[in-house]
């Protein structure tokens, strides 16, 4: 690809960022910073920069960059955060957050995609996120609280687990509803009284799904 046919998809990829609502420069610096042909492989290759959600292994998807970037844009991660994902997958979604966080832990219950997704950031050069093999379902108790905890799979209602590993004051990005309807993602914030709760718009995520898988 010419240096002009490169800087061209850049250009697009950042403007269907934008005509989806994204507005903060850290969050598209950060989107414009990391590659997502590194995390998609194979016949799909082709569309990496397509504003859409790919399969991967283990029957999961990697997430289309707007949501993405609408989903990290709401968790405001800051640069002393330490921040949970819930949901590998790839590792697209951590390795954004890398850009914008102080540490990111990422839980993924198919170690597959745990060792795939290591090597893709190591080779990226990314130091700065550890990935695990475990339930994500339960949260990661022995390194809580969190001051940002990010979901990508859809659960019924906001896990108790992941609420109780949110520090006051810290955000919670979850998608929420059964995996055969129309989700909704929701923005939980943790007060000294207890969480507030606000939808953000409709989604459709794999659904959270508990214990390892067998791959």
């Amino acid at each position: 690809m010419t240096d002009d046919a490169a800087a061209e998809r850049k250009m697009q990829f950042l403007f269907a960022l934008r005509s989806q609502g994204v507005t903060d420069k850290r969050v598209l610096e950060a989107m414009e910073k990391v590659d997502r042909g590194a995390f998609v492989k194979g016949h799909f290759a082709p569309r990496a920069y397509e504003d859409m959600p790919l399969p991967i292994a283990c029957g999961q998807t990697i997430s289309q960059p707007s949501v993405v970037a609408i989903m990290t844009q709401a968790l405001d991660a800051q640069p002393r955060d330490k921040v949970l994902e819930v949901g590998t997958g790839s590792g697209y979604q951590a390795a954004v957050l890398s850009k914008l966080a102080r540490r990111v832990y990422t839980v993924e219950r198919h170690r597959r995609l745990v060792a795939d997704a290591q090597g893709r950031l190591e080779s990226l050069g990314i130091t700065n996120v550890t990935v695990i093999a475990c339930d994500g379902s339960h949260g990661l108790p022995e390194q809580a609280p969190f001051d940002r905890i990010l979901v990508t799979a859809a659960a019924e209602d906001p896990p108790g687990p992941l609420l109780a590993q949110l520090r006051v004051g810290g955000i919670m990005i979850v998608p929420v509803g059964q995996s055969d309807t129309v989700q909704r993602l929701i923005k939980v914030t943790r007060h000294e009284g207890g969480f507030d709760y606000d939808e953000l718009r409709q989604v459709r995520f794999v659904p959270l799904v508990e214990g390892l898988g067998n791959d």
